[in-house]
């Protein structure tokens, strides 16, 4: 318990002494219920979240700092230099743009705000929750850029946009507070996985440089035991579940309210299944490493799909002959070029998935 203390200390220390401890909630987070209190223009009796739930997180707003102006490397490079096969990374397929954003950088930022040939995308990270999605970086139907609000919903990232300074729930995929309050985001398709996986899918990727304009220990993980230690919590999250351990790495498909959960062990050594979650029928394959989903039409059910993961950007086939990518983009046989249609899903921490998405459905085999 000590040194649980102690990291929390010295986390907290830090990241206000480098952002400034600028709170907008005020010294009290109770000040929230008092319909009078505003913040940013905005009144905070205007919520789609319990408002008396939303924290305070203590850096304050942008005292986590995004990296608006990304550097890249490439992969010989990140491999030399800081990265190790089991490190984690956010991947994405974009306009002819390969990248992979580190968990070892994101620990420290939580949003990346980058630039695919034009198309704007903001690659966003809960290192408290272990959650990332990309999405575009638009608010109000206008160029955007987002940050890290100081707040927390859920233990769970409040991102906030810069035209506006509205504020969204990452976890609820929607904006809770401000005038764009009821807005979804447009998300980007991206994977997690470790580095190794992913530089063998995509050996060409670049990287996230640790050149970001900020001085950061890339390779001190600034939470301490927390990724590992079920019982230890900064903040607390609610409604809980004991189905799994509070810290187990799940991929969650995402349907409304609703969510299904796939473990990790369970895809050891390649799995494909097909089955139907709330009237829909979805493809999930996955080896212990990386787990995707998509949603079939019915041309699509027809098919029987088969892992084939041999290290290379195939990583399932079909009875047609066709090969398919972990994006669902068919890359060989006669439905070259077809699309998969990927499912609204996620890796969390099990214990973020049970407090968003309560009692979710567990996969058995």
């Amino acid at each position: 318990m000590v040194k649980q203390v102690f990291y929390f200390s010295v986390l907290m220390l830090f990241l206000i002494s480098c952002g400034g401890n600028n709170n907008i909630l005020g010294s009290d987070s109770t000040d929230l219920n008092n319909n009078d209190n505003t913040f940013d223009g905005n009144t905070s009796r205007d919520w789609l979240i319990p408002v008396s739930e939303v924290k305070d997180g203590g850096p304050g707003k942008d005292g986590i700092p995004s990296i608006d102006t990304p550097k890249f490397i490439d992969a010989n490079d990140a491999n030399a230099n800081f990265l190790k096969d089991e490190d984690l990374v956010i991947g994405i397929v974009k306009n002819g743009e390969i990248r992979a954003y580190p968990h070892k950088i994101l620990d420290w930022h939580e949003i990346v705000n980058d630039n695919f040939n034009d198309d704007f995308i903001t690659i966003n990270y809960c290192p408290l929750t272990g959650t990332a999605f990309g999405w575009n970086s638009f608010a109000d139907g206008a160029k955007s850029t987002f940050g890290v609000s100081g707040l927390l919903y859920n233990t769970n990232l409040i991102l906030y946009d810069r035209s506006t300074s509205s504020y969204w729930s990452q976890l609820k995929l929607k904006c809770v507070n401000g005038i764009l309050i009821g807005d979804e985001p447009l998300l980007e398709n991206v994977v997690e996985t470790n580095w190794k996986t992913w530089k063998a899918l995509y050996p060409n990727t670049k990287v996230l440089s640790i050149d970001t304009g900020f001085s950061r220990d890339y390779n001190n993980y600034p939470y301490g035991d927390y990724k590992t230690n079920n019982d230890f919590f900064l903040f607390t999250a609610s409604p809980s579940n004991d189905a799994l351990p509070n810290k187990e790495r799940v991929y969650a498909i995402l349907d409304n309210d609703i969510s299904k959960v796939y473990q990790f062990q369970k895809f050891s050594g390649g799995k494909v299944i097909k089955e139907v979650f709330n009237g829909k029928e979805y493809l999930v394959v996955g080896n212990e490493n990386l787990i995707y989903s998509f949603e079939l039409n019915l041309s699509q059910s027809n098919l029987n799909y088969q892992y084939d993961f041999n290290n290379s950007e195939i990583f399932f086939k079909d009875n047609e002959g066709n090969k398919w990518s972990i994006f669902g983009e068919a890359l060989e046989g006669p439905r070259v070029g077809e699309k998969l249609k990927i499912s609204k899903s996620v890796v969390s921490f099990w214990f973020a998935i049970a407090a968003f998405y309560p009692n979710p459905e567990i996969y058995t085999e």
